[in-house]
């Protein structure tokens, strides 16, 4: 994702990130999960633990995005 318009803004677990993405979608952000441990499973590679899953939105609400994740880590950490 390198060449794209898409930047990563958060990697968490898999229930902090859906629970982000719920909010983002919200808001009218479309974002992208990558999962690699999930493609791994799904092409025969992986392992049966849960890995850490990347969060990207597109460069323009990147800004905004981190707004809402502060907001939405702030909440669930209390």
């Amino acid at each position: 994702m390198e060449d794209s318009n898409y930047i990563r803004v958060f990697t968490g677990s898999f229930i902090i990130t859906q629970r982000i993405v719920q909010e983002l979608e919200a808001a009218g952000i479309n974002a992208i999960v990558k999962d690699e441990s999930e493609s791994g499973r799904l092409a025969g590679f992986g392992s049966s633990i849960q890995g850490q899953q990347d969060l990207y939105v597109n460069k323009d609400e990147q800004k905004a995005a981190a707004k809402i994740i502060e907001a939405t880590a702030s909440e669930l950490d209390a």
